[in-house]
């Protein structure tokens, strides 16, 4: 059967890690790209970047947060379940070259994202540093995996319950300074907008070239809707075929983060809606 559900795992934070039974998706996705979900015929497209990709199998695996109807939802799917559709892959993959000693900083599910990124960076030869963080140690993902992949791994909670009492982007001041004479030649971040805003904030600072991969509202993944939009230089972008990869130093992160404000109330209500009809599972 399509697009059917091979594996679930409930994660901590109410973050879920679904395969899903997709042979053309597998085959061609490359790390950086995305697929769009369509759980039913009245549900909303939800834009996931995909964790890694089995072609031999014929699956991809994805980690969700349950944050709004759709992934609530989705959460509740299990396996032998199916999902109407899984488009893609859509997007621009990373540019992947050997840059030398490269720093990945990611946050929530987004570290989920930059596994595929992280791990591809080592296997070409560079020298891959990554610093992950969550609200608290409960809610942090992959740790084992990214770490296994990179030469050091740093950890960041808010809470203080693992790792640095404090933000990603403390624990990459520290880092950049501790390499100041050496260098640091690029640097990756993917995760919440105000976090990738103040890590292009430092980098720019040091003049570290930043690949931003930007989370922009998006309903088709095929640039024809236009709602993706986000700004680039000055010039308007489309996510979903111009990115989702950005050069942080010339995104609009104030505009990026005020778009994605703009329908919280009505998800809030969607979500309470379909939570209460459907009664919680999570």
């Amino acid at each position: 059967m399509a697009n059917r559900i091979a594996t679930k795992k409930q994660l901590g934070g109410n973050n879920f890690m679904i395969d899903i039974e997709t042979p053309s998706v597998a085959d061609r996705l490359k790390p950086g790209q995305f697929v769009m979900l369509m759980i039913d015929d009245k549900s909303e497209r939800i834009p996931m970047t995909v964790v890694e990709a089995d072609p031999n199998g014929g699956t991809i695996k994805i980690i969700f947060q349950v944050v709004g109807k759709s992934t609530l939802q989705l959460s509740r799917f299990e396996p032998g379940d199916s999902i109407m559709e899984c488009i893609g892959p859509l997007g621009r993959p990373t540019e992947i070259a050997r840059f030398g000693r490269v720093i990945c900083v990611s946050g929530g599910t987004g570290i989920a994202c930059l596994l595929p990124i992280v791990r591809i960076l080592n296997e070409v030869g560079n020298d891959v540093i990554s610093i992950i963080g969550a609200r608290t140690c409960s809610m942090l993902i992959l740790e084992n995996e990214i770490t296994s992949a990179c030469r050091e791994n740093y950890i960041a909670t808010d809470d203080g319950s693992k790792g640095k009492h404090g933000f990603v982007t403390d624990v990459l001041k520290d880092v950049i300074e501790r390499y100041q004479n050496s260098g640091i030649d690029r640097v990756f971040t993917i995760g919440p907008p105000a976090m990738m805003k103040a890590v292009a904030e430092i980098t720019k600072i040091c003049a570290i070239k930043t690949i931003a991969s930007l989370n922009a509202v998006m309903l088709d993944g095929t640039g024809m809707c236009g709602s993706c939009r986000v700004f680039v230089n000055g010039e308007m972008k489309l996510a979903c075929i111009d990115g989702p990869e950005f050069d942080a130093h010339q995104v609009n992160f104030d505009d990026l983060i005020s778009r994605l404000s703009m329908f919280q109330q009505k998800e809030t209500h969607a979500y309470q809606c379909f939570k209460e009809r459907k009664g919680s599972r999570i």
